[in-house]
């Protein structure tokens, strides 16, 4: 459910023009995080209530975004789901990690997970776009919710096409990371999980 939630959201941003549709992204980035949450952590009894404060200050955040679409609230409402993105990760990661047998359950898990980062650092290219007052990227490109998805992506999985890059900081430092986290991620947790498919982990 987490995966296909994920996809959706990544299709709407692609295909949604316009910063009015950031609100369809954000309730189905805080769906993701509900389920993840609920996955992760059965046994605490604040979930729920944590989820109301989430999906209160998510609505706050969508009304604010329609009503004073100025740049700092833009910013800010990227920094939020920044937020809600990292707690997502989390919370998958760990409820991923928990599993005793790797099974398909556990890969999507992990392909979740490494969505979410793509979303996360979406998320802080945005709040820089929208907090500096240079351009984001190089050669006068637009820094809209289709190109910054397109950039941190492409950027995560290292395919370099050139088209887009970061003109200065913080955009550069932060599209280094991404490509780090987004291949030390590949190259650790999935490739792992994948290679111990359906079969017990020791020390779980």
């Amino acid at each position: 459910m987490v995966l296909a939630l994920l996809m959706i959201s990544f299709l709407l941003t692609a295909f949604l023009p316009g910063e009015r549709a950031r609100p369809l992204p954000l309730l189905l980035y805080l769906t993701a995080l509900t389920l993840a949450l609920r996955s992760a952590y059965p046994e605490r009894p604040g979930s729920p209530r944590l989820f109301w404060v989430l999906a209160a200050t998510s609505a706050v955040a969508a009304v604010l975004l329609i009503v004073v679409p100025t740049r700092v609230v833009h910013g800010l409402i990227s920094l939020w789901m920044a937020a809600i993105l990292a707690l997502a990760i989390v919370s998958v990661v760990r409820r991923v990690l928990a599993h005793r047998v790797v099974t398909l359950q556990t890969i999507f898990g992990a392909l979740s997970a490494y969505l979410l980062i793509g979303f996360f650092y979406a998320a802080l290219f945005s709040a820089v776009a929208q907090f500096q007052p240079a351009a984001l990227f190089s050669n006068g490109q637009p820094a809209n919710n289709n190109t910054i998805q397109y950039f941190s992506f492409i950027t995560m999985t290292t395919v370099g096409y050139g088209d887009f890059t970061a003109a200065n900081e913080p955009g550069r430092t932060l599209a280094v990371f991404d490509a780090l986290t987004g291949q030390i991620f590949l190259v650790t947790l999935v490739a792992r999980l994948v290679s111990t498919f359906g079969i017990a982990r020791r020390g779980q």
